[in-house]
C-alpha cells in the first residue's frame, strides 16, 4: 500500500513509519520538521509542510491508499493548541475529500471511553486532562460526520517499551485493566488497520 504518515516525528509516528516499511508498504511522511527523519530518508519520501493547511495536506496525500495519523499536541499543551486536534481534523477531512483518498486511521485517546471503570479513563480525562478530552472528542466528531472510511484508535498511557505484539484490542471499549501500552504496539495495530478494510468506521480501545 501507499501510506501517508502524519505526526511521523513523534514516538508513535516514527514506529508507524518503521513498521510500515518492514511490512513492505511505500511510505510518505508529511511533517513540519523533516530533519528528525534523516536516518529514515533512504527508505521513505519526506515532505515538509503545515498539517493544518488543507491545500498542503491534499497535495501530500493525493495518490495514496490511506492516511495514518499519530499527530497531536506536545505536552504540556500550550493555550493556542487547545483545539489543535479539531483544527487538524477539519483540514485533513477537507484534504481527503478533495483528493479522493477515503481511508484514514487516527490515534485518539482512551479518555473518551465513558464506560471504562478499570481504569476510569473518562473520569481521569475530565479531572486531569479536560482540554485533551474535549479536543479529541471534537476531532473524532469531524471524522464521524464525514463519508470517509476512518478508524479511531484509543490507547491509554503510552510507554516507550519495545513492540510486544501481545496487546489487546476491543471495539468500542477499553479492555479491562487497560492502563498502558507501548507506542510500538499502537503503531503495529494502526498499520494492520490500514491493511484491513473491515476496521473502517470503527473505534478501538487498545492496551497491554
Amino acid at each position: 500500500m501507499k501510506l501517508v504518515v502524519l505526526g511521523a516525528t513523534g514516538g508513535t509516528g516514527i514506529e508507524i513509519v518503521r513498521q510500515a516499511i518492514q511490512r513492505g508498504h511505500t511510505v510518505t511522511a508529511f511533517v513540519r520538521s523533516p530533519e528528525r527523519l534523516e536516518n529514515l530518508r533512504p527508505s521513505i519520501t519526506v515532505r515538509q509542510g503545515n498539517l493544518l493547511d488543507a491545500t498542503e495536506l491534499e497535495a501530500a496525500i493525493r495518490g495514496h491508499d490511506a492516511v495514518i495519523s499519530a499527530f497531536g499536541p506536545r505536552l504540556p499543551i500550550a493555550r493556542n493548541d487547545e483545539d489543535l486536534l479539531s483544527r487538524f481534523a477539519a483540514a485533513l477531512r477537507l484534504a481527503m475529500e478533495r483528493s479522493g483518498v477515503r481511508r484514514s486511521i487516527v490515534e485518539s485517546t482512551a479518555f473518551l471511553f465513558r464506560d471504562a471503570l478499570l481504569p476510569p479513563a473518562n473520569l481521569v480525562g475530565r479531572v486531569f486532562f479536560p482540554t485533551v478530552l474535549v479536543d479529541a472528542a471534537s476531532m473524532e466528531e469531524v471524522f464521524r460526520t464525514s463519508a470517509l472510511d476512518w478508524t479511531m484508535v484509543r490507547p491509554p498511557r503510552l510507554t516507550d517499551a519495545p513492540c510486544s505484539g501481545k496487546y489487546r484490542a476491543r471495539e468500542n471499549h477499553l479492555p479491562v485493566f487497560g492502563f498502558k501500552i507501548p507506542r510500538a504496539d499502537v503503531a503495529d495495530f494502526m498499520v494492520k488497520c490500514a491493511e484491513d478494510a473491515r476496521s473502517a468506521r470503527k473505534v478501538f480501545g487498545i492496551c497491554q
